[in-house]
Formats: structure tokens, sequence, C-alpha cells
């Protein structure tokens, strides 16, 4: 995948990872609550690009992008995305949303505000709704090594790809607690105290076809939400993914490319 860094009216400065054919169908995908991990398992994105065009804008405060400072809460992540794609000459393109865990609730919210500019929405273990008798745990207040316990079926396959190193080594762990508190920084305006911004009221707009992939293993958010996602959205199927928590591009990139491309045709 190249890479590439483009900036919004708002004064964003965003990272681009994008691959596969030019005159393909734009997807848009939308990273969950860890970031790309682009460098470690992108094989999802890999597959996709196969078929699609695929283009991955990275979050203000994750990665190389910047300008965090300038979005404060859902509102401002929602039209952020969309002057992302403004920024892409893809507004008018319909492109496909696939957003997976934070990425999701923004994909979701971003489909509310205009679902006639939206081709079809995919939704992997996606945050934004809130069930009392299944609360999701603070991810705020984890340590290092309860984020692979939590977001993945395998643990120690979660310590990997979150950090490419071990959690014991020193400099490996310092460097993840720095960047890791800049990326709950920016996430934390979504999700903090609960990832609840009363998206479930809105849901009612998005008329646009929507796909709900959920792992059979999430821990953070249990498949209870995908079929309160499948109720409340006007146009949804729901698939379950076995082998798969809550990181399932990477720990079924295979099956959940074969899920996307069915469903995009």
């Amino acid at each position: 995948m190249t890479s590439r860094s483009l900036e919004t009216r708002k004064g964003t400065r965003v990272r681009v990872l994008e691959a596969g054919p030019q005159h393909g169908r734009p997807v848009i995908f939308l990273h969950g609550l860890t970031g790309l991990h682009d460098d470690r398992d992108r094989r999802f994105l890999d597959l996709l690009a196969e078929r699609y065009h695929v283009l991955a804008p990275e979050l203000p405060g994750y990665g190389e992008s910047t300008g965090e400072e300038l979005l404060e809460d859902m509102l401002d992540f929602s039209l952020h995305g969309w002057d992302v794609l403004a920024a892409l000459g893809l507004t008018r393109s319909q492109p496909a949303l696939v957003g997976h865990s934070l990425g999701g609730m923004i994909a979701a919210e971003m489909a509310c505000l205009a679902p006639e500019l939206v081709g079809k929405l995919v939704l992997v273990s996606a945050l934004g709704l809130w069930l009392d008798e299944q609360p999701i745990p603070d991810v705020f207040s984890f340590l290092p090594f309860e984020f692979g316990d939590y977001l993945f079926h395998d643990p120690e396959r979660g310590a990997a790809v979150l950090t490419g190193v071990d959690f014991e080594e020193t400099e490996a762990l310092q460097s993840f607690l720095v960047a890791n508190a800049r990326r709950l920084g920016t996430a934390g305006k979504m999700l903090f105290p609960i990832p609840d911004r009363r998206t479930s009221k809105r849901l009612y707009r998005l008329t646009t076809d929507t796909l709900v992939v959920w792992g059979e293993s999430d821990r953070l958010t249990p498949p209870a939400y995908a079929r309160r996602w499948a109720e409340l959205l006007p146009c949804a199927t729901a698939v379950h993914l076995a082998g798969a928590g809550h990181m399932v591009p990477y720990e079924q990139p295979e099956a959940l490319a074969r899920e996307v491309a069915g469903f995009l045709g």
C-alpha cells in the first residue's frame, strides 16, 4: 500500500493508506480504537485491494495524522470524515464505508448525516451503542497487557499486533504507553466516560444497506451489540465470525474480506 498526506478544510493533516485499482469501486476503511497497525498486519486491506480501490485514513491523534486539538466531539469527528472524503474527491462517488470499532461508530454517524452519499456500509465490532445488561469495559483503565486480553480471541496474537514486541521490554513498553496515551486522548472525546453519544437516536436516518460483522469471542463489545445494531438499523444483515474477538480485521482477515466482498458486490 502507498501512503500520502492530505489537509482538510478544518486544518487537520491526515495520512491515508491507499491500494487497489484506481478506477475500482472506492472503499473507505475507518480504523478502530487501536489504530491502523499497517506496518504489522494489513492482510484484510490487501485482500480488499485485490478488487476495490481501498483508502484508509488515519484519525488525527493516531500515527502521523495531526490536528486532534481541532476536533472536540462526535459531530466534529463525523464531519471530519466527510472533510477527508471531500479532500479525496469522493463525496460524489457514493463510496462504501467499512468501519471497525471506533471507526464503525464514526462511519455510522457519517451515514446518519448523509445517507444518500454512502453506497454501502459495513460495521465491524462497532462501538457507539450501550446496553445496561452488557456494559462495555472501561478501556481507559486498561493496563498495557489487558488490551490484548479484551480485544483479541488470542491474547498472544494481540500483543504481537498491538506492539510488535514483548511488553516486558522496557523501551517497547514506554513507546507503547506514549503512543497509546495520544490515541486514547483522541478516542476519549468520543468514548469517555462511556461509548454512548446517543447514536441510537439517529439510526432511523441510516437507510443505507448495512452489513454488521461481529467476532463471536468479542469481550469488549459482546455479540449482543450486533443484535442491537441489526434491530435499530432499517436495512441491516448481521454475520458472526468464529475465532475472532473485537479485532476481527486482524484475527480473521480472509473471512471478513469474503463477507465484505460478497456484500459489496
